[in-house]
């Protein structure tokens, strides 16, 4: 099955502010599918993207705080996003081989929880602000934002799960 690369995904903007808590519980419950995912394989597997299931897992560690960010981006009112290192510095410097994938897992499920607990927290006034996202050139609002991770936890659980294969 072909995938669309991450960087030639489109976003459309979502409406309806209703199908933010179906949203949230993608997002919290992507700690416990990576913890079943990383159950099923061998450590020494590579993913097919060619990072090792630690950097996968090391990946969506490293941009946590960047998610966070915009949302007290949309939140305090900015009129850009906080900009990605579309290089992956993080990633490909963090050396997340070193550390158990059990212990990647834990630090993913804290982190995941600080993101969740922001979007639960915001007011409706919050869920109307919008800002410009820096790469897509689009206004995204929380919802935007929320689903936009979620996406991005799924891309990388694929290509987790393409390396179980």
């Amino acid at each position: 099955m072909r995938r669309t690369p991450w960087f030639e995904r489109r976003f459309l903007p979502i409406d309806d502010n209703g199908l933010l808590p179906g949203i949230l519980e993608r997002l919290d419950g992507t700690p416990a599918r990576v913890a079943s995912l990383i159950g099923m394989r061998a450590p020494a597997v590579a993913a097919q993207s060619g990072w090792s299931p630690a950097q996968e897992l090391g990946h969506l560690i490293d941009l946590e705080p960047l998610w966070l960010a915009r949302v007290h981006d949309i939140v305090e009112g900015r009129q850009e996003l906080t900009v990605a290192d579309l290089s992956n510095r993080a990633t490909h410097e963090g050396d997340h081989d070193r550390w158990p994938l059990d212990a990647l897992a834990t630090r993913f499920t804290t982190e995941r929880a600080r993101l969740v607990a922001a979007l639960r927290a915001l007011t409706p006034d919050d869920l109307d602000r919008a800002a410009r996202h820096p790469q897509l050139g689009t206004p995204m609002r929380a919802i935007d934002l929320a689903y936009f991770v979620a996406e991005h936890d799924d891309h990388h659980l694929a290509r987790l799960r393409a390396g179980n294969s």
